[in-house]
């Protein structure tokens, strides 16, 4: 019978984050997610639900982008403007009742104009009413992993009922990137035209030359001045929520100053190359003595400027590993060790055959193994 123990095979790993006590935020609830790697950067009171005030306009453009995905509608559907969304306050579209608009036009009102109105045609449309659209939302946020998401409406208007955390707009921002790519364009338009009035897009991150394409500010009195924006540069995309400035200015200084430091202190690099051997693992009677270990995929990791020394790996098998043994194999376990963050694992394989030893070998090695317990 082989030998059985655990063996560690330690070698030097760079990082993947900074710890979210590093980096501070003058908003009251704030996230920030490096979208390729999902590595959380900054995190504060991002679980606690908080109105989002029109933040969670998002979510009535997720429903109606899953009925145009769907096929229920598509973008020249029109949809009819009741007395009630017409009269809607706040931020408008400025759609008459009666009117009949496009689905193309009530997605640009939603989004550049942030029209309460444009909403509320959509909720009517889709669902009957408001109040079932709302019921319909927080259901579909439930399945989506939305759990501390709850709607009263489909604007944003303030009601203590309606409620989303930062974590939740973040996750909704990344869905509606990558589940509706051919829609997500909309975001990124400066200006939009309805009724002969010209409204300019409220997000501040858009002119600033940071890459930013994306998504929806919000401001009621509750909820202070909030903004679920992202940005891209190179390979890299950054998506942030944060709420709870005082001004305007403020919410778009604070934006700003976080994708910065998103930008600059972080970056994306391939830290292992698949087929490249991470540790080798001792063979039990086997034609060699030892057997590399492997991983399957590249794996890249985000990586602080600031802290490249202070990651290791680790690579965990049970062995003496038995001859024979076949090329992929699954042996082991790769260790990331990340200060401050939960360790990442991921499988080691074989990166050879090793076939079994022969006669006189398997002889040599089981008298080495008595004479080694008479001792």
């Amino acid at each position: 019978m082989r030998p059985k123990f655990l063996l560690r095979a330690a070698a030097i790993w760079l990082a993947t984050t900074l710890p979210v006590s590093a980096f501070d935020t003058i908003a009251s609830s704030a996230l920030v997610l490096d979208q390729a790697s999902g590595t959380v950067l900054l995190a504060k009171e991002a679980d606690i639900p908080i109105p989002p005030a029109s933040m969670s306009k998002l979510m009535t453009l997720n429903m109606l982008f899953e009925a145009l995905q769907d096929g229920r509608v598509n973008l020249d559907t029109e949809f009819t403007v009741s007395q009630k969304a017409s009269q809607k306050g706040g931020s408008k579209m400025f759609v008459k009742q009666g009117d009949r608009i496009t689905v193309e036009n009530l997605i640009r009102g939603i989004i550049v104009q942030s029209g309460n109105d444009a909403c509320i045609v959509v909720a009517e449309n889709l669902a009957g009413s408001e109040a079932d659209f709302a019921r319909i939302m927080t259901a579909r946020a439930r399945k989506l992993g939305m759990n501390e998401s709850t709607f009263a409406n489909a604007t944003g208007w303030p009601d203590p009922n309606h409620r989303m955390s930062a974590r939740d707009l973040v996750t909704l921002a990344n869905r509606l990137m990558t589940q509706f790519p051919e829609y997500y364009g909309y975001f990124a338009e400066e200006s939009f035209t309805w009724a002969n009035i010209t409204q300019k897009n409220r997000n501040p991150l858009l002119d600033k030359g940071i890459g930013a394409d994306g998504l929806k500010t919000g401001h009621t009195e509750e909820a202070g001045y909030g903004l679920v924006g992202t940005a891209r540069q190179d390979d890299r995309r950054v998506i942030l929520m944060i709420s709870g400035l005082n001004t305007a200015d403020e919410r778009a200084r604070e934006a700003e100053r976080l994708m910065n430091w998103a930008f600059r202190q972080f970056t994306q690099e391939t830290l292992l190359k698949a087929g490249k051997n991470v540790a080798q693992a001792e063979v039990w009677l086997g034609a060699e003595t030892t057997v590399g270990l492997e991983v399957a995929d590249d794996i890249s990791a985000l990586i602080p400027y600031s802290s490249r020394d202070e990651i290791k790996m680790s690579v965990t098998y049970e062995g003496p590993i038995q001859a024979p043994i076949a090329k992929g194999t699954e042996l082991g376990v790769l260790n990331i060790e990340i200060p401050d963050l939960p360790s990442q694992r991921y499988p080691v394989y074989a990166s050879s055959d090793v076939q079994y030893a022969g006669l006189m070998k398997r002889l040599k090695v089981s008298a080495q193994k008595l004479q080694g317990a008479l001792r």
